[in-house]
């Protein structure tokens, strides 16, 4: 049982019906099924964020629809499946999310309908104020903290004092909105709060590791700084061992929820005389009076210092070589089943081609096998004097037929136009073969034109197919004059002409037709 319900799959149809793609996989992502969004739902969305032909305003609508549900199933997965896209998808969508006045309003959303929608309410609420603070840290700064290059040529470690004091307080509102998501172990309870907690996860181990790197930088120029900047930089510290307290909390519950080891990092604080040397630098910009250490003292505090978050910010850039090998074994696991795909359609293209070849040259060979007269119909056409007038041998005109110019004018036509009689050769074990007759249409109504049949002589049928297959060819039919004879027989049916002449018109019957006689 896949779980979804009714309304899903009712939904699911609606979007199929109207031909919209993205619509229907936002649906599949977001069912009533508690569990996470299926990764085939969220790699066909990562890539319709690749797309330039995809409308990323209509998909972050068709999210945005999907968190105004009353079930807290929908709702969470709808923005677990905006979180993925804003981690793994393109940039083009986080830009439009954050370009936005608003973006999830659910500070005041509750299931009260549900057996854990209040418990479940509280995470959602949660969890949608981190995307916000997530969009909102991308507007101010232009740049995603969780994809930032890293390193000492990073974009954090060669940033400029300035831009650097006013940056650091945006990562840590950021950092604080998903720490503020709060959740213990016995709270992990389904596979909806477990995937998004991964992703929080996976979004702490980077945003840390960026504001890691930020304060190595600012505190390699702090005793370089003025007076305000020494400041702010100082209260930027005090609150980065605050944030780097709350985390390693936050990694605890990840090492009992089941998470690997060797993704958490570890995180080494600065040695607690640092703090003392910062305080005492700011106090003597300030004036005041205060044992100031010495130059080789401070920069040994400061070093070392430096190395413990350096350290840290290496045990960082683990999960990502981790991440990035899976994503590279996937990758080739894709283009290894892509080749398998495309040597399977080449062998079948030419395996196609190796059998049509093969049909067109034992065909004909099978075909003599089977019935020992077949007819030429493709390159002869059969003799219409026998075939159409040897069908009742007793049959004479009664009274002069007038001079014709040509068959056409016989039977009331106007134009010659190459009639197209289908056949079928059962016995003969033929499928179907088409025969171009230069017949005209009237012709073939009245008399019922069976071009496989042949007579040999008068009165006498000779069945179809098999080794009784008579071979014909056809002459051009040539009408004239015809004598007078004595009145028609019984058998046949005369049909009275309508025109003012006294002329009989003769018209066959079909052999497949039903013989009335008129006593």
């Amino acid at each position: 049982m896949s779980g979804q319900s009714i309304t899903d799959r009712i939904a699911a149809a609606q979007h199929s019906m109207t031909g919209s793609a993205i619509s229907k996989a936002v649906c599949k992502a977001t069912t009533h099924e508690v569990s996470g969004p299926k990764k085939k739902h969220l790699d066909y969305l990562i890539h319709c964020t690749n797309e330039m032909n995809v409308s990323i305003p209509q998909l972050a609508d068709t999210l945005f629809e999907r968190t105004a549900n009353s079930s807290w199933v929908v709702v969470f997965k709808a923005l677990i499946t905006t979180h993925h896209l804003m981690m793994y998808g393109n940039e083009r969508l986080i830009q439009y999310l954050a370009s936005r006045n608003t973006l999830f309003n659910l500070n005041n959303f509750l299931d009260k309908g549900a057996l854990q929608g209040y418990d479940m309410s509280t995470f959602i609420r949660r969890y949608s104020r981190y995307l916000n603070e997530k969009a909102m840290s991308y507007r101010l700064v232009a740049v995603d903290f969780t994809k930032m290059k890293r390193g000492i040529d990073g974009v954090m470690r060669t940033m400029t004092t300035e831009k650097l004091i006013k940056t650091l307080p945006i990562i840590q509102n950021q950092l604080d909105a998903l720490l503020d998501f709060q959740a213990n172990p016995n709270e992990l309870t389904n596979g909806v709060i477990n995937s998004a907690f991964m992703l929080l996860f996976k979004d702490s181990i980077r945003l840390f590791a960026a504001y890691n790197e930020g304060v190595i930088n600012l505190l390699e120029k702090y005793f370089d700084m003025k007076k305000n900047q020494c400041k702010d930089a100082l209260d930027i510290y005090k609150k980065f061992l605050y944030r780097m307290t709350k985390l390693s909390e936050f990694l605890k519950v990840a090492e009992q929820v089941g998470i690997d080891q060797g993704d958490i990092p570890d995180l080494s604080q600065a040695p607690s005389s640092l703090l003392e040397a910062l305080e005492q630098h700011l106090a003597s910009l300030e004036g005041k009076k205060t044992k100031e250490l010495s130059a080789d003292t401070r920069a040994s505090t400061l070093n070392s210092a430096v190395s413990s978050l350096s350290s840290t910010g290496m045990s960082f850039s683990r999960m990502d070589e981790k991440e990035r090998q899976q994503a590279l074994e996937e990758e080739q696991a894709r283009l290894q089943a892509l080749k398998v795909q495309v040597l399977l359609a080449l062998f079948s293209h030419t395996a196609g081609k190796i059998l049509d070849t093969f049909v067109n040259i034992l065909l004909p060979v099978s075909y003599q096998n089977n019935c020992a007269n077949f007819p030429p119909c493709l390159h002869s056409v059969p003799n219409l004097n026998s075939d159409l007038f040897d069908l009742q041998p007793a049959f004479i005109p009664a009274v002069h037929t007038p001079n014709m110019s040509n068959a056409n004018s016989a039977w009331g036509g106007t134009s010659s136009t190459p009639t197209t009689i289908i056949t079928n050769f059962e016995k003969a074990g033929a499928t179907r073969m088409e025969t171009n007759i230069n017949l005209p249409f009237s012709l073939i109504v009245h008399v019922g034109v069976r071009p496989e049949m042949q007579w040999t002589q008068p009165g006498e049928k000779k069945l179809t197919g098999g080794q009784n297959w008579q071979n014909k060819t056809m002459s051009t039919t040539q009408w004239g004059p015809a004598p007078m004879a004595p009145p028609p027989m019984p058998v046949q049916h005369v049909v009275r002409n309508t025109r003012p002449t006294n002329t009989i018109v003769m018209r066959r019957v079909s052999q497949f037709a039903v013989l009335s006689t008129r006593m």
